[in-house]
């Protein structure tokens, strides 16, 4: 679904990537792993047309998708709930879920989505009518999933989607994920937690100033002593 080539890229001048190769199959689950300022962000950025890319190309479904802009990626079924301002703070929850399908105009079928996010995400069905800066850390980090999804989108990114969340609500949001990933969506996530992304991923790759210097598949690397190699030279 997903095919990232040779991929160099950064912001204006600044190269952040170098060379970066990844593939993401319809259906998986793909981790990507790093220490912070590895380059994750940027990789997500790069996909979604917010990044500067200097060299490489960026599949998706088959099409080169560099020199599309965010609102265009969307259209064709590419979402992103990013690690920060991933929701509109004084929007109720049911109003930032309205926000996420304004590209759906008068679709009859959003009320129905809406319902089975709701089903999905239970913890923020009893906050919907509060703001979403009223919500936990936890519920907050569901919210922002739930706008992405609201696109219905073939291919959700999801940035550090449980940094700052205590164990009890991280291990809950990725289970939601992996839920998500059972009804038939294929996700790219972006996490530090390495056990907890690789608990749930179908494959993994490590990410280090800017280079991959990993690829496995998730239960290979649940193996290794991935942490070690944050501070290998890439």
């Amino acid at each position: 679904m997903l095919k990232v080539n040779s991929l160099r890229s950064g912001y204006g001048k600044m190269v952040v990537l170098h060379g970066v190769n990844i593939s993401v199959r319809e259906g998986e689950i793909v981790a990507v792993l790093g220490p912070n300022g590895a380059g994750k962000t940027t990789l997500l950025n790069s996909i979604f047309g917010i990044a500067t890319i200097h060299e490489g190309e960026i599949l998706f479904e088959g099409k080169p998708i560099n020199n599309m802009k965010p609102h265009e990626m969307v259209k064709i079924g590419i979402s992103y709930a990013p690690q920060l301002d991933n929701v509109f703070p004084n929007l109720t929850v049911a109003e930032n879920l309205q926000m996420g399908s304004f590209i759906r105009g008068n679709d009859p079928t959003v009320k129905k989505d809406v319902e089975e996010i709701f089903n999905l995400f239970p913890e923020i069905e009893r906050r919907k009518n509060q703001k979403a800066k009223t919500l936990s850390g936890g519920e907050r980090q569901m919210l922002a999933v739930a706008r992405a999804l609201m696109v219905k989108p073939k291919l959700l990114l999801l940035d550090e989607p449980t940094a700052g969340l205590s164990p009890k609500a991280g291990a809950t949001l990725m289970n939601k994920i992996k839920e998500v990933r059972d009804r038939g969506l294929t996700i790219l996530v972006v996490e530090q937690n390495v056990k907890r992304a690789l608990e749930i991923a179908d494959k993994g790759y490590v990410l280090v100033s800017g280079r991959i210097i990993r690829e496995a598949p998730a239960e290979l690397l649940l193996r290794t002593d991935i942490e070690k190699l944050f501070f290998v030279s890439a």
